[in-house]
């Protein structure tokens, strides 16, 4: 499966590099939802519900009410990750709190799985210089994603990976990284980070990992229509 994105800051469709540095603007959401028609999913970020500086559950809802979506963004709670469903979510994106900083958070994940159900929760591994990062990633923890994919598994119905490494970069991605990975559970794994050409996602499909686009998508190194006859 191939899944577009769509990260939302101030209301807006952006791009940034390694989470930081705005790199672009999209067109308005419902525009490029509806370039992205066609796809079977959406991933919708809400990146200010994630730094914890508002949200833009109005846009999150007019999206996942057309499409559907996966959303992530500030679900630190079984109230925010109900909340999202209740504006559309097929899935929800855990991340930050799935985490301390030596540990996986069970008792928060067991709550959020209690309240809307496993299945429909994707806990997000973020991995920059090979440990799990937080908190828009700019904290690091002492895990490394490939130590917690089986302590995770009771809690969720996949996993979303991003290689920040290579993030908004254009510049590929860590195929050996995600091998291992796969390697490491049987649950879906979504790849995301510096995903480039088409070779990148044909790789990730050969490993039986989707992959999560948006850099290369808006930036026109990757064709929708081309992305379409892959599916």
């Amino acid at each position: 499966m191939i899944v577009p994105c769509i990260d939302l800051q101030d209301g807006k469709v952006v791009q940034l590099v390694q989470g930081k540095e705005k790199a672009l603007e999209g067109e308005a959401p419902l525009v490029m939802l509806e370039r992205f028609s066609g796809f079977p999913e959406i991933q919708v970020i809400d990146l200010d519900a994630a730094m914890g500086r508002g949200a833009n559950d109005s846009i999150v809802e007019l999206l996942a009410g057309r499409a559907r979506c996966r959303v992530g963004g500030g679900v630190r709670s079984p109230e925010r990750a109900l909340a999202l469903v209740g504006q559309g979510a097929a899935q929800v994106i855990v991340g930050t709190a799935a985490f301390t900083r030596d540990g996986i958070n069970a008792s928060l994940l067991g709550s959020i799985a209690a309240a809307i159900g496993k299945e429909r929760i994707l806990i997000a591994l973020d991995s920059k210089y090979g440990k799990i990062v937080v908190k828009g990633w700019q904290e690091s923890t002492e895990l490394t994603a490939v130590e917690v994919l089986q302590q995770l598994e009771p809690y969720c119905g996949g996993f979303l990976c991003t290689y920040v490494d290579k993030e908004g970069m254009l510049a590929g991605t860590d195929l050996d990284w995600f091998q291992q990975l796969r390697d490491g559970t049987t649950l879906p794994i979504t790849a995301a980070g510096g995903i480039t050409t088409i070779d990148d996602i044909k790789a990730l499909m050969a490993m039986n990992i989707h992959s999560a686009v948006g850099m290369a998508i808006y930036t026109g190194r990757l064709d929708l229509n081309e992305l379409r006859q892959m599916l």
